[in-house]
This record gives C-alpha cells, structure tokens and sequence, in this order.
C-alpha cells in the first residue's frame, strides 16, 4: 500500500528526511513536493488541490496520506472527497477551517521577507502569498462526516496556534485518537522527527 507523505507551506520533501529514516515500513513511500505538482497557471489553492488530486490518483490501491500544515490540509480534503481511496490519515498541526486574521497575519510577515527566503521551497515569495491568500474561505466542518477511515490527529506541545483545531477535529472525526507530540512545535517533523516516527510506526502497526 502506498505511504504519501505531504509537507508543509515553507517546506520541502527534504523536510521528511529524518522521520523517514525511523519507519519500519520502507516500501510504496511517496513524498513529492508540492511546487512540482502544481502544474501550470495561476498559483492558489484549488490549483494545488487538483494537482495533488491527480497525483493520488496515478496511485493504484488504497493510500495511507500524512500531512503537515498545508500538506494536511490537502490530506485531508482529499481523504474527504475520496473516501473510498483513504486507508488511514495522519493530520499533524491541521486546520480543518481557515483562521482568515492569523492567515493575514502571516502574508504580512512574508511580504516583509527577502526573496531569497523563498526559493528553496519552489513556489517564489509572490506565490506563497498568492497561496495563503487564496485559502482564507477554506472549511470543511461539514465535510468531517465524510471521513470513516482511521485518523490520527498530532499536534506539538509548543503548538498553540493549531491546539484548538485538533481538538476539534478529534470530537467530529468518528475514528480519530488524538496525540500531542513532546518537544515539537508546529514543524514537527522537523522539531522531533524521531518520537514523529515512532508515533506513524505505532498507528501503522494497527492500520496501514
């Protein structure tokens, strides 16, 4: 079964490195970066959707998704719309429904970076801008229901942005165990790849 590992906005898939080196499950392990799927035209959300849409569905047999930030974000419209092709989700540091004023928050601090900041990461400084601007209307409250397969939400001890969001979702996904991860921060799998690790290894054992 394939393992699809989805980064975060202002990472890459070498954000995953670590935490993959400590799973136990070494076959089917994807982790694309999201600026190669993309495709072409304008950058925005839907845009990024349907490209990591298509990407899943090149993918034959069930798909266990694991998703950071923005990676869960699509992790998780997708487990929502495609229920059927979900086997397990790993939701860490999610929103299930935009804050619009920490979103706009955020624009204002990333104007304020150099361009430089930006290039590692493929999408370019007016692109995550245009990115995290199109994402402000995003909530799927109503589409939780639509989530059978088993979920586990992780969220960093030092993450309190994202805290409540977890919580939240852990009460209206029907199958989901919620898991706070010591010494980590929002980019936990950068922050504690290695306890990340032990935690996927733990749910895989039982679901994947």
């Amino acid at each position: 079964m394939a393992n699809i590992f989805i980064h975060g906005l202002g990472q890459t898939s070498a954000s995953w490195e670590r935490t993959l080196q400590g799973l136990e499950v070494s076959k089917e392990i994807y982790c694309p970066d999201l600026s190669t799927i993309l495709g072409e035209g304008e950058i925005s959300y839907s845009q990024l959707y349907s490209g990591f849409s298509a990407y899943c569905g090149k993918i034959a047999g069930k798909v266990n998704l694991c998703g950071l930030s923005l990676g869960g974000v699509l992790a998780l419209h997708y487990a929502a719309e495609n229920p059927k092709k979900v086997n397990s989700l790993i939701l860490i540091g999610t929103q299930y429904r935009m804050p619009k004023k920490l979103l706009a928050f955020q624009n204002k601090i990333f104007e304020l970076m150099p361009e430089k900041m930006f290039k590692e990461i493929g999408f370019g400084k007016a692109g995550v801008i245009a990115l995290s601007q199109s994402m402000m209307d995003i909530d799927f409250t109503s589409e939780l229901k639509n989530i059978l397969c088993p979920v586990l939400l992780l969220c960093g001890k030092k993450d309190r942005t994202n805290r409540k969001a977890a919580v939240s979702m852990s009460k209206e996904l029907v199958n989901s165990k919620l898991v706070y991860i010591e010494s980590a921060g929002h980019e936990a799998n950068t922050d504690n790849p290695e306890i990340l690790a032990e935690l996927i290894n733990g749910f895989w054992q039982f679901h994947a």
